[in-house]
């Protein structure tokens, strides 16, 4: 009695079981037709038929392998189900055959495949290019839907919503919709990268405000997705070009700051920067040859540990970091604002917070009406359909752009609902904490002290023979600049008449060009200080 093994398969996972149970009927059908007995069965479930690299079917093979002498014909519904590369499915098929003796036979096709009769390798490769012509056909429509969907209607078509997003909607209606309390945590991301936070403290922070995606670059993944700036990557397709097309979702961040951090993210990686409180300066203080100093603690004979900031050049920077902090604390005190300008200050930020308040309003008022429009024209729409005016095409195409609209002005009009008097309250409650900068910085954790240092001195703070030094510095802090040199504490120089100092490279100190004035990032960072003391940017 002839014995086979048998090989059942569908592709997709959101296909009915009933494909599997089809296969079934139709192969019992053919082993009690011919009186063969059935051995084992391998079903594939999920997985595509582009190669053999599937869980059962390896299986299969390592059965074939023990057990190929008492098995005569390995049985599947279709060749299709078999393989849709015909070149891979022809060499597998003749290597069971020539090999092993096993036949494979097509039950649905009536194919028995046989290498050495002309007319069945013919009907079986006729099979398998047919196969692998439906596939390449079902491809070219999956691209092109694909590409309609993204490029041109600017759906997000993935199963999955980012982090930050909601799915709402009904299969092809569904849309990307802001979820707030997570959109805050990717804000976060995005806004700590910028202020050069390193990126395992913007992961611990994320986490522990309740980011839950996993992975090493997990971070990186969010700060480089242009679904957060209302945006849709998408692949060429034929003619059509690829690249970035606008997205019909809700933004969670502004193109600027998205194109920031692309070009942050461009620029060769330095060596990770560890957060030490002790030596909160490592990595942002700069040697007057342009490399930022590293630290370290060195153990003193009484067993002492003395912290350091060095530069890699042994002959440069080697500062006690007692001394670097001192002089640090005693440029911060000349920092102090005094009252009158303190005073000046909070009615320019009250003025400006009072403007923001109004254009807030004015744009939630405008969404309101926007919201109501589309609301009627949907209804209008509904209207139609009802009195068979429109086809159910048209209905379904109109329903899905003014539903999306829909849910996007609701979004928009919650963010712009949420109460911001608060701001008024922490400016009240730390604008006169200005009058005391040397209080204010010591009191700052590590990170907040390195974001103050690249904030007003827009990332250009060196170290050069005993003294600090800069030729950026926020102007509203460099009021005493000459009292902070003559005291040696900093020496602030707008501009480079003096060749001699910084910046330099090299051990032997030879000059090269470096830029001074304030790029994208810093003007992002000093802005909001700049608008509100009443000063310009230049």
């Amino acid at each position: 009695m002839k014995r086979a093994i048998r090989y059942l398969r569908f592709s997709q996972l959101g296909q009915s079981n009933g494909s599997i149970e089809r296969q079934e009927l139709y192969t019992d059908q053919w082993i009690k037709f011919n009186n063969v007995q059935l051995v084992d069965t391998f079903i594939d479930r999920g997985h595509s038929a582009r190669t053999f690299d599937r869980p059962d079917f390896k299986k299969l093979h390592e059965f074939i392998l023990r057990h190929h002498k008492s098995v005569d014909y390995l049985l599947v519904d279709q060749l299709d189900r078999f393989s849709r590369d015909a070149g891979e499915a022809i060499s597998m098929v003749k290597k069971l055959q020539k090999k092993y003796n096993i036949q494979i036979v097509s039950v649905t096709e009536g194919i028995t495949f046989d290498y050495e009769t002309p007319g069945s390798f013919f009907r079986a490769g006729l099979q398998l290019l047919l196969a692998e012509e439906d596939n390449i056909n079902r491809s070219i429509k999956v691209k092109g839907g694909i590409y309609t969907a993204k490029a041109k209607e600017g759906r997000f078509i993935f199963k999955i919503a980012p982090f930050g997003y909601k799915k709402v909607g009904e299969r092809k209606e569904r849309s990307l919709v802001v979820e707030e309390s997570e959109a805050k945590i990717v804000r976060f991301i995005f806004d700590a990268y910028l202020r050069n936070v390193p990126l395992y403290k913007i992961k611990e922070d994320a986490y522990r405000l309740g980011f839950d995606r996993k992975g090493n670059m997990a971070i990186e993944r969010v700060l480089s997705n242009p679904v957060y700036a209302g945006l849709l990557y998408v692949e060429p397709y034929k003619n059509y070009p690829g690249g970035y097309f606008p997205a019909i979702h809700e933004p969670i961040i502004d193109m600027l700051t998205w194109q920031m951090v692309q070009s942050k993210m461009k620029k060769p990686e330095k060596t990770r920067t560890v957060i030490d409180n002790e030596i909160p300066l490592r990595g942002i203080l700069k040697c007057h040859c342009g490399n930022s100093l590293s630290g370290a603690a060195s153990r003193g004979k009484s067993g002492k540990y003395f912290y350091y900031y060095k530069c890699r050049f042994s002959k440069h920077n080697n500062i006690s970091a007692v001394k670097a902090h001192d002089q640090f604390l005693g440029a911060c005190e000349l920092m102090s604002l005094p009252e009158a300008k303190v005073k000046q200050l909070r009615n320019d930020c009250e003025a400006a917070l009072e403007i923001e308040m109004d254009d807030r309003g004015k744009r939630l008022k405008t969404k309101k009406q926007e919201l109501e429009d589309v609301q009627e024209k949907l209804f209008a729409v509904e209207e139609k359909w009802i009195r068979n005016e429109i086809n159910k095409d048209t209905y379904d195409r109109w329903y899905a752009n003014y539903n999306h609209a829909i849910l996007n002005l609701q979004g928009a009009i919650e963010r712009l609902s949420d109460d911001h008097s608060h701001k008024f309250h922490v400016l009240n409650k730390h604008l006169d904490l200005t009058t005391d900068m040397k209080y204010v910085y010591t009191k700052a954790n590590t990170l907040q002290k390195r974001e103050f240092i690249n904030l007003v001195f827009d990332n250009n703070l060196y170290y050069q023979e005993g003294i600090y030094r800069t030729p950026t510095m926020m102007e509203l802090f460099a009021h005493n600049s000459l009292l902070m040199k003559e005291r040696g504490f900093l020496i602030y120089e707008k501009k480079r008449d003096n060749h001699t100092i910084i910046p330099l490279s090299g051990e032997r100190g030879i000059r090269t060009p470096g830029p001074l004035t304030v790029n994208g990032f810093q003007d992002r960072r000093i802005r909001p200080l700049c608008h509100l003391s009443g000063r310009k940017i230049r």
